[in-house]
């Protein structure tokens, strides 16, 4: 069974920042698309961040310069290295998985996602 476990979430102050980690297992890993959204209070689900299999990467207008998206084949992992934080960061934020990767801002097109973790960013 494919998961994907997220952690790193938390509290910050504006400026300040996190590294939001999502561990996958049971799954080829290096062929997947792994992309990061979040969910805000009465939001939308919305693309944060994506990196294909041959390490492409891809950021949403609001997070560019400040969000970096990695991943680590043989740890089956990815991370978001998120810094310069802003209150309107505050979201639940899921990693997700795409086999096919070609229409990475879409999360129906994804084919598994993790719980999300909580990140808060105080004013």
């Amino acid at each position: 069974q494919v998961q994907l476990v997220e952690s790193g979430g938390g509290l910050v102050q504006a400026g300040g920042s996190l590294r939001l980690s999502c561990a996958a297992s049971d799954i080829t890993f290096s062929r997947y698309f792994m992309g990061w959204f979040r969910q805000g209070p009465g939001m939308e689900r919305e693309f944060v961040a994506g990196i294909s299999s041959s390490f492409q990467m891809h950021y949403a207008d609001s997070v560019k310069g400040r969000f970096t998206i990695s991943r680590d084949n043989a740890a089956n992992m990815v991370t978001l290295q998120m810094n310069s934080l802003k209150p309107d960061d505050t979201a639940i934020y899921y990693c997700a998985a795409d086999y096919n990767g070609s229409a990475w801002p879409d999360a129906r097109t994804y084919d598994y996602w993790g719980q999300g973790t909580q990140v808060t960013v105080s004013s």
